[in-house]
């Protein structure tokens, strides 16, 4: 899996590019700087090659910063985002 977040910045939703290469389960978890889970997202990712996927509904976090999680069978990527105004 190749995981490419469009911004680390965002305000109400988070957009990334994957590169599938097998059909799978993605999960993402988005926790705050307290390690605390804040919003979780499972969505089952068919065909291959480049697809892209925004995960809505972050409007309602706190401004701040936060770690991403996203895995997908074996893999499994950490990046750093903003919540900004």
């Amino acid at each position: 899996m190749f995981l490419k977040i469009k911004s680390p910045n965002f305000i109400d939703r988070l957009s990334f590019e994957i590169n599938q290469t097998h059909n799978s389960l993605l999960k993402a978890v988005l926790k705050d700087d307290h390690g605390s889970i804040c919003s979780e997202l499972s969505k089952e990712l068919g065909g291959f090659g480049r697809q892209l996927l925004d995960w809505d509904g972050l409007n309602e976090l706190p401004y701040g910063v936060y770690t991403l999680e996203v895995s997908q069978g074996d893999d499994e990527m950490k990046m750093r985002c903003v919540k900004r105004i």
